[in-house]
């Protein structure tokens, strides 16, 4: 019962702050408007604040308040969680206001809202590129920000995002037989993040992945291509010596010469 209670004064109260915003959009008063879209946004009712502010900018502006009413519209859509509309707005401020000293927190913003539309790593990242791109910027422009470090941090979040999406394409190729195209995704891996500390096991998967390619070459294409995996092994030892994966990659080393020997045996024997 009490629930019951509960649960119809609560729809009374909704209905009626409904009503009273409904009458408040329809109204002609625009300083009116204006109070109430202010006490929305105090009261972090931030829908209803950012309605009305959408309604009073070709009211206000060019006025003083107009400022304030662009920042303040821009974290109404920020909070409702509208990253799409909270960036544009916010990059619009700095176009509008580029010398107004909320500018440089507008810029971080702009970038943030990127990073909150950053989705799961299996899926299209170009929010998560766009972030770095912003951030990086953000970072020249303001070096001596409060928000440089956390910008900085935000960058290294996003690389290693980026990171672990493309191991996870290399990963899917192997898995799925396609250890050439495994191995050239491995290869860019080291490239594009050459201080990563995975970086022995990327080597380490290179390795393996061109093993198993060259194992299911034709007789006439394995002995080029376990010299590839000797190559590579080679290399492995000589920039990772001390890598836990170092007797792994011996191990192939080992299995790919032994493999040319019986490829030039069998060579041999057909020549014969």
């Amino acid at each position: 019962m009490k629930r019951a209670v509960y649960f119809a004064l609560i729809c009374i109260v909704s209905s009626s702050c409904a009503s009273r915003f409904s009458r408040t959009m329809k109204s002609k008063d625009n300083e009116y408007r204006y109070k109430m879209a202010e006490n929305y946004y105090a009261q972090k009712r931030y829908t209803y604040a950012q309605q009305l502010f959408d309604e009073l900018f070709p009211y206000f502006k060019g006025t003083p308040r107009f400022e304030e009413m662009y920042y303040k519209n821009a974290y109404s859509y920020f909070y409702q969680k509208d990253y799409l509309n909270a960036e544009n707005i916010f990059k619009s401020y700095v176009d509008n206001f580029p010398t107004n000293p909320r500018a440089e927190e507008c810029e971080y913003m702009r970038a943030f809202c990127y990073w909150k539309q950053s989705p799961k790593v299996e899926l299209d990242q170009t929010p998560t590129t766009k972030t770095i791109g912003l951030m990086q910027a953000f970072i020249n422009m303001h070096p001596g920000s409060a928000k440089a470090k956390e910008a900085g941090e935000l960058i290294d979040l996003c690389r290693a995002k980026l990171e672990l999406k493309d191991f996870k394409s290399g990963e899917l190729y192997f898995n799925l037989g396609y250890y050439k195209a495994a191995a050239i995704v491995f290869n860019l891996l080291m490239d594009d993040y050459p201080d990563s500390d995975k970086s022995d096991e990327y080597k380490l998967l290179i390795i393996r992945s061109y093993y198993k390619y060259a194992e299911l070459s034709i007789l006439d294409k394995q002995e080029e291509r376990f010299e590839k995996v000797i190559t590579e092994a080679l290399e492995f030892k000589q920039r990772f010596p001390e890598s836990k994966h170092a007797a792994e990659v011996a191990n192939y080393k080992t299995l790919s010469e032994n493999y040319i020997k019986t490829v030039k045996n069998e060579q041999a024997k057909t020549a014969d």
